[in-house]
């Protein structure tokens, strides 16, 4: 009885030093469009996992401080980066993320939203986009992937870029829905994942399909890991189709890819 009741302490013991040996901090750093379903899941996988994620937070691109490429110049580590897939491919070429690493988690399109109450705009045809754009007095959008792609491709191609000139402005380090819940503009433009959850706005829908940009979020390890095994298991979860619920819920679409390792 005393050797059983032994051996099973031992056991207990053993268990106890792996669990720990095996444990990891994963530092995370995503951008704002997968922000949202990364803190619903991240409980989810540390159920299952011994491994615990720390999450920060940052724009995919652009000279904000608090910009993931502004924390990585400063010198800031992390495992894992999550952010869209162009910004994610140069930092691929650079050498800060890991050739062959990479791994599209997510499809994100682009909507709009006004303050709760304010008349909604029907922003469902080109035309019906352009009127709401040129009657808004103030318009508001992203300085990332999704603002770029507004200023630099879709208002040159709508024709009013001079008139955005006047009207419209870039957010930094704040959520663009935020600016529109205060008043501070009348219409707002981001990533649908990152306008639903913020009070005070009313979303107002999609971009119609002429206008509409789809970006891919993707997830890369960093050349200066600390734990690659656990940071390939976090993506992995994270690419699963157990996280597929989660992710459409926050107005993302799943893209369940091959994993490359």
């Amino acid at each position: 009885m005393r050797k059983l009741l032994v051996a099973s302490l031992i056991f207990v013991f053993n268990a106890l030093c792996l669990g720990s040996v095996y444990a990891a901090d994963i530092q995370v750093i995503t951008s704002g469009a997968f922000a949202e379903a990364l803190k619903d899941l991240v409980p989810v996988y540390e159920k299952q996992s011994p491994n615990k994620v720390i999450i920060s937070y940052g724009s995919s691109m652009g000279a904000a401080p608090d910009s993931i490429p502004s924390r990585l110049t400063k010198g800031e580590q992390f495992d894992v980066l999550i952010l869209a897939s162009p910004a994610l491919d140069g930092f691929i070429k650079s050498g800060v993320v890991q050739s062959g690493t990479r791994v599209d988690l997510v499809a994100s399109v682009m909507g709009a939203v006004v303050k709760a109450g304010a008349p909604k705009p029907d922003i469902s045809t080109m035309s019906g986009l352009k009127s709401a754009l040129l009657n808004a007095k103030s318009v508001a959008y992203s300085a990332s992937a999704s603002g770029v792609y507004l200023s630099t491709e879709l208002f040159p191609k709508m024709g009013i870029s001079e008139q955005m000139d006047k009207t419209a402005r870039k957010i930094y380090s704040e959520r663009v829905a935020s600016v529109v819940a205060r008043g501070e503009a009348d219409l707002g433009f981001q990533q649908v994942s990152e306008l639903l959850p913020i009070p005070g706005v009313d979303f107002i829908g999609e971009l119609p399909p002429e206008a509409q940009k789809t970006v891919l979020f993707s997830a890369g390890i960093t050349s200066n890991v600390q734990n690659l095994t656990a940071s390939k298991d976090l993506i992995a979860f994270l690419a699963s189709a157990k996280a597929a619920p989660t992710i459409q819920k926050a107005g993302l679409k799943p893209v369940l890819p091959t994993l490359p390792w």
